[in-house]
């Protein structure tokens, strides 16, 4: 979540609560629910230019592939391709830290993200305070009753095939949100294309694209504890494999509006990300790899008159550990956080941050699942997530990304 205080991460608060064990459970939930402005695309006359993407740089053979205009831009930014494989991506203060589509830069770097590294992932800091949401439109509903979030049984595959955990660099460290396997329009049955939060690829108006973002689908399929992922291999920790973003795209108003405290952004903070196997994978897309893809509604009802919406993610801050799969599900109601941003979805739910960037799903068009959200924010008490309702702004960065790989 975003938190109006200076951003912790996870391994920061667990500090901050053995100095001060009395702030627990507030310092907790502002590390936890990884939940940040979202990406609610209004329908307010938003267009298709309202977004903003990144190029694909890597094939899926782990060879960079960069298109000519892209490699002048790295140039221009003193950015050696070798070098940063090696480490060079540490240095977050090459110019403005890399914040616009064109200069987006993620080539497959084979092996980065072992267990180890996944296990230890810290949850984006991103709660808010009551006082934060100030700009109420008047059409807020009173505040849900705390939902205490489920443990889904192992495996997770089973059960929720297309959830599972992006992992990426900031300045602050190793982070991971959660995401979903979506299907592409262009691609029926061989989808690519994963969903989560615009706070999971970029930081907003202050910062710029995220480093080494990749989705692992089905993270710890077996529900295995913090214990034994210390002796696990990287296929028990990743038995679909580590899937690359080639491409990644979140919306201009995220980019220009979203931040670290209150509800800024939040209305539009969504993503999209095209992957490719870190690995080959016979040709397999990450769809046919799982078995599963959800369609996304860009027209569902509004928060009134949708029954049950349910949330998952790998919450990771207290009390949770971020290696188990949860849900929450919850009538929705309306959370107003700008009255120049549109309205978002909101639930009773105590996961915490980690669970950003998570799948929100309701029953769609035919009475089938699809995802209609994410999770975006919360407070710092915790005990709800809000999420952004898909339109417009959400089609055009969806149906983008869909048609830059149409050919491919």
């Amino acid at each position: 979540m975003r938190s109006i205080r200076p951003p912790f991460t996870a391994r920061r608060e667990r500090e901050v609560r053995r100095a001060t064990p009395s702030r627990m459970a507030a310092v907790a939930l502002v590390s936890a629910l990884a939940l940040t402005a979202t990406a609610c695309e209004s329908g307010d006359g938003a267009n298709a230019d309202d977004q903003a993407s990144a190029p694909a740089v890597a094939g899926g053979d782990g060879k960079i592939t960069i298109p000519d205009d892209i490699k002048d831009r790295l140039k221009e930014h003193g950015i050696d391709l070798d070098k940063w494989k090696n480490g060079a991506w540490k240095d977050w203060d090459k110019d403005d830290w890399l914040r616009e589509a064109k200069d987006f830069v993620n080539p497959i770097i084979k092996g980065l993200w072992d267990p180890d590294r996944m296990r230890d992932a810290d949850d984006p800091d991103q709660g808010v305070d009551d006082g934060d949401l100030a700009g109420d439109q008047g059409v807020t509903d009173p505040e849900p009753a705390p939902v205490r979030a489920k443990a889904v049984p192992p495996t997770y595959h089973a059960h929720s095939a297309e959830a599972g955990k992006v992992f990426f660099d900031s300045p602050k460290g190793t982070m991971v949100c959660s995401a979903t396997v979506v299907k592409d329009p262009a691609h029926p049955g061989k989808s690519n294309l994963v969903w989560t939060a615009g706070h999971c690829v970029h930081a907003g108006k202050k910062g710029g694209w995220y480093r080494n973002i990749a989705f692992v689908p089905s993270y710890n399929d077996a529900g295995r504890s913090v214990d034994q992922l210390r002796n696990a291999t990287r296929e028990q920790a990743a038995p679909y494999g580590v899937w690359w973003g080639d491409w990644a795209q979140t919306s201009d108003q995220w980019i220009s509006q979203g931040g670290e405290s209150g509800g800024d952004g939040a209305s539009y903070d969504f993503a999209v990300i095209h992957v490719t196997p870190e690995e080959g994978n016979g040709g397999k897309s990450l769809e046919e790899t799982v078995g599963s893809a959800l369609p996304v509604d860009f027209q569902a009802p509004a928060a009134g008159k949708i029954r049950n919406i349910t949330a998952t993610g790998y919450p990771a801050a207290p009390p949770y550990d971020g290696q188990t799969l949860y849900q929450c599900q919850d009538r929705p109601g309306r959370l107003s956080v700008d009255t120049a941003d549109p309205t978002m979805y909101r639930i009773g739910c105590t996961m915490t941050g980690g669970s950003s960037g998570g799948g929100w799903v309701a029953t769609g068009a035919g009475g089938k699942p699809a995802l209609v959200s994410n999770t975006s924010i919360g407070p710092v008490s915790s005990g709800w997530l809000a999420g952004p309702r898909l339109g417009e702004v959400a089609k055009a960065v969806y149906d983008e990304v869909s048609g830059k790989f149409a050919d491919r």
